[in-house]
């Protein structure tokens, strides 16, 4: 018989009323904000109320470089959280929320997957309580606030060449990357170039998942830098008077959202970075709240350990104060024989036979990611453990070849069957990061608050990436210069670069050496709190494919979603 969907699974699920979930997480009823009948809001004051409450261990889970195939992060997070009640812990998991762009494109849903996911998954993945929503409208009133500000005279004198501010929509939509507004009569605006980003590239979503407070948020998005006067000097969102609007439609989003995994495990879902532009990872106030809820606080960060995970230390670490005890790096043996370079895998295209034959010495072979990662997890003082994801049809021998690699750096492993068994099939990966994260803490950042910003973008490409030094574009080290100048440059920086390689070129497998890192331009998100330096091409408004997700999801006749992954 034909393993269940997603789908299927989930609608089979027996879930628990809310109140008895916050019940169990120590929070009170009152604190609580039901939206409909499996999801709620979790009020701020949760913060302080759970004070008084013992601190959870705090676990991340990243991966190795990502490939085509998926390595199922989030299914092994949620599926790690499941697994704690089976070894006689309790854990609360926080996840960011997915953007409906890539649901409706590639990727399709981002609830987890099998027995190990966040339900009720259809309503994770489209609209939630509206948090994407909210970031949208407020970006593009600060966009509307700005372009009329221009038209009633520019009184702040912004250089037309050089405003920095664009508009957002949650959908992959490639025609709107670059576009011309203002055109038709002299009262339809000042005719000027700008374009769209995907909501999730927004700085305001990185100011959601990066603020404590109503009252920080408030000051992030005042801050928010929307374009250069021809001196130089930054104009803020706070000066054309566009903040207090912003903070009004963002004030409810600010609230976690609380919800279940289909073992009832508490989970907090809120705030969806992009993992390429920002920081990729969860908000800051679902920690706060969560790191006071059970004896394991389990959370996410995009992409591989190189980015989400260096991200989650120097920037989010940074911002919310909490520290963490232990970090998970997720592989597959598909995943370590993608990184060996002997396979061509497009996302979409049938798999080549030979990646399922026997073969340790390529996993081996492209393990050496792997070895990387947990060098880079390890460089924070943090302590590695290596979730290695089991597909039906792995060998034996190649499950072994990863054991041999993670050993190989001082690191425990564990083989994960949560897909098809739920929390029983990541017991071992518990009991493996519950010995972990009871070792001494040592953390620590990659580099000082007042290091210059040549210094921490070429601290990270170095130590991180692996790359031989920094090259910059003229104009890249003509705008560090007017950050600094401006006051920006004890900011951490977020490096956007292809999540597809440790290196800037999305081709390169394994650990490449003997590069160099390609700066071609430098962006401030002031308000989100951090620099981010471009290498390469980076799209920040994704475009569909020749088949996308949309074409598929649909309702029935009964009215039901269907086809949704």
């Amino acid at each position: 018989m034909a393993f269940p969907s997603d789908l299927a699974i989930a609608k089979a699920a027996t879930l628990k009323p809310l109140l008895d979930i916050g019940s169990r997480m120590g929070i009170a009823g009152n604190l609580i904000e039901p939206y409909g009948e499996h999801v709620a809001k979790i009020k701020l004051s949760a913060i302080e109320a759970l004070a008084d409450r013992p601190r959870a261990r705090y676990v991340v889970v990243s991966a190795v470089t990502p490939t085509p195939l998926g390595e199922g992060k989030t299914t092994t997070t949620v599926g790690l959280g499941q697994a704690m009640r089976h070894i006689g812990r309790s854990a609360t998991v926080a996840i960011r929320q997915p953007s409906m762009g890539p649901t409706f494109g590639i990727k399709g849903g981002a609830a987890g997957g099998g027995f190990s996911q966040v339900v009720p998954m259809e309503i994770l993945n489209l609209h939630l309580t509206g948090d994407f929503h909210a970031v949208t409208s407020a970006h593009n009133m600060l966009s509307a606030v700005l372009d009329n500000h221009l038209f009633q005279g520019n009184e702040a004198m912004l250089d037309l060449h050089n405003i920095t501010w664009r508009r957002v929509l949650d959908v992959n939509d490639r025609a709107l990357r670059n576009v011309v507004i203002g055109l038709g009569s002299g009262l339809d605006g000042v005719m000027r170039q700008t374009g769209f980003d995907i909501t999730a590239a927004s700085e305001v979503m990185a100011i959601l998942a990066l603020s404590k407070s109503v009252k920080e948020m408030r000051e992030r998005l005042g801050r928010i830098v929307v374009g250069y006067t021809v001196a130089g000097k930054a104009v803020t969102a706070e000066e054309i008077g566009g903040a207090g609007a912003m903070a009004v439609i963002m004030r409810d989003a600010l609230k976690p959202n609380l919800m279940q995994t289909l073992e009832n495990t508490p989970v907090l879902v809120h705030a969806g970075p992009f993992g390429n532009i920002a920081h990729g990872n969860s908000s800051v106030v679902a920690d706060l709240i969560g790191i006071r809820t059970g004896d394991f606080l389990i959370t996410e960060a995009g992409f591989g350990a190189d980015m989400g995970a260096e991200r989650f230390f120097n920037i989010k670490c940074r911002a919310s104060g909490l520290i963490p005890d232990a970090a998970v790096v997720v592989t597959t043996v598909r995943a370590l024989k993608a990184h060996s370079g002997n396979h061509t895998i497009v996302a979409g295209k049938t798999l080549p036979d030979a990646l399922f034959h026997e073969n340790p010495e390529e996993v081996l072979q492209g393990g050496v990611n792997l070895c990387k990662q947990i060098e880079n997890i390890r460089l924070h003082g943090v302590s590695p453990v290596v979730a290695i994801n089991a597909f039906r049809g792995d060998h034996p021998s190649e499950v072994e070849a990863i054991r041999q690699v993670a050993e190989s750096m001082g690191a425990r492993s564990a083989v994960c069957t949560h897909f098809v068994e739920g929390g029983w099939g990541a017991v071992e990966l518990a009991e493996a990061v519950a010995e972990a994260a009871e070792e001494s803490a040592s953390f620590q950042f990659l580099y000082p608050d007042d290091a210059p910003l040549h210094e921490k973008i070429e601290t990270v490409a170095k130590r991180v990436y692996g790359a031989d030094g920094v090259d910059y574009d003229t104009k890249a080290a003509r705008q560090i210069n007017t950050y600094e100048n401006n006051g920006f440059g004890n900011l951490p920086v977020c490096i956007a670069k292809t999540h597809l390689s440790m290196s800037s070129d999305p081709t390169l497998r394994g650990a490449p050496t003997g590069w160099r890192l390609p700066v071609r331009e430098v962006r401030a998100s002031v308000g989100a709190g951090f620099i981010y330096p471009i290498c390469g091409d980076m799209r920040t408004m994704p475009g569909l494919g020749t088949n996308p997700a949309a074409h598929r999801i649909d309702l029935d006749a009964a009215g039901e979603i269907v086809n949704l992954s």
